[in-house]
């Protein structure tokens, strides 16, 4: 997929009026998503990516603090100065296309690195591991 082909995937999903809007979507979202992801997860999600999403993304230096999903809207809302409806739309849209391009076993080694909450950000259902409970 091209860089182009993805921007109109995106504003396709997002039901974005312009291709500029779909554009600050995709960097905004992949910038934020670069600062959480590490290792081989990072670098494997980076080639599946066009070249100029992968340089947004891997441009980020990662977080110390890894935040949940929940987090990741909260922190991207404040960076951006957007409400967090609209980063949770908007991540919505790009980790759609995300989730097409990376597939299955790619996705699901991503979300077993990531906290809690980023299933639901890529589309996809969030399993949740019973605690053990004290005897």
């Amino acid at each position: 997929m091209t860089f182009d082909q993805m921007l109109e995937r995106v504003r396709y999903e997002g039901a974005y009026p312009t291709r500029e809007r779909a554009a600050e979507a995709v960097h905004h979202v992949l910038a934020a998503l670069g600062r959480q992801l590490t290792g081989d997860e990072r670098v494997d999600l980076a080639q599946c990516l066009p070249v100029e999403a992968a340089v947004t993304l891997t441009a980020q230096i990662p977080d110390t603090e890894h935040l949940t999903g929940w987090g990741f809207v909260k922190d991207l809302a404040a960076r951006t100065g957007a409400t967090p409806a609209t980063v949770r739309w908007d991540t919505g849209a790009v980790l759609a296309v995300v989730t097409h391009l990376a597939g299955p076993d790619l996705l699901a080694r991503i979300l077993r690195q990531l906290p809690g909450g980023y299933a639901l950000l890529f589309g996809q259902a969030e399993l949740l591991r019973p605690h053990p409970t004290a005897a």
